[in-house]
């Protein structure tokens, strides 16, 4: 019995169990690598390699040359609208205001206000919107870019430049494209990969 305590506490034996313990440490870390790949092959949803297979899923619309308003904001009192220098071009005489409209639109700022003056006529007080019509290509603001828009060509992001006619708020009247481009509302690097959902 005595000569089995001593054998057991000999280095040999320790030798012997540590290297077992750590072959079976590192034979349960490849277990587990292998099975995490053999996890991820299988068909398990992986949002980036789906996007990257198949395209991204993305909002886009097909734009087609039409006739369209955009609206800028003035605000009116007595027939008399204070504008910036920013806006002032946005508004020529003869554009409809309300059920009224746009009599003269002052070039030169009046010193008093550091405003350029617009008269109305027939305008109600208060917050109105100065309409322009105009034909053409209408695509959301968000959609441009740094003068660029994404296209949707045979399943891939292109961008493709644009000039800004003019804008509202949340529209933008734009030269550049042509009827049936589709013109991609997501956001998408160039030459991703897209699957449109939605046009």
């Amino acid at each position: 019995m005595e000569k089995i305590k001593l054998q057991l506490k000999s280095e040999k034996i320790k030798t012997a169990v540590y290297g077992t313990c750590l072959v079976a440490l590192i034979g349960w870390v490849i277990f587990r690598f292998a099975a995490i790949g053999a996890e991820n092959a299988r068909a398990v949803f992986n949002p980036a390699r789906y996007a990257a297979d198949v395209g991204a899923p993305v909002y886009a619309m097909t734009v087609t040359n039409e006739t369209g308003t955009l609206r800028e904001p003035i605000e009116i009192k007595n027939n008399r609208a204070l504008v910036s220098s920013v806006r002032v071009d946005k508004l020529k005489p003869g554009q409809r205001v309300g059920d009224g409209e746009i009599v003269s639109v002052a070039q030169n700022v009046d010193l008093n206000t550091g405003m350029h003056i617009v008269r109305t006529r027939g305008a109600a007080d208060g917050l109105q919107y100065a309409e322009f019509d105009a034909d053409g290509y209408f695509i959301p603001l968000y959609a441009i870019s740094d003068g660029t828009v994404m296209l949707d060509i045979n399943g891939t992001a292109t961008p493709r430049a644009v000039d800004i006619v003019r804008t509202d708020a949340q529209t933008a009247l734009v030269n550049g494209l042509n009827d049936g481009d589709v013109v991609i509302l997501s956001h998408v690097d160039a030459g991703a990969k897209v699957q449109i959902v939605n046009k």
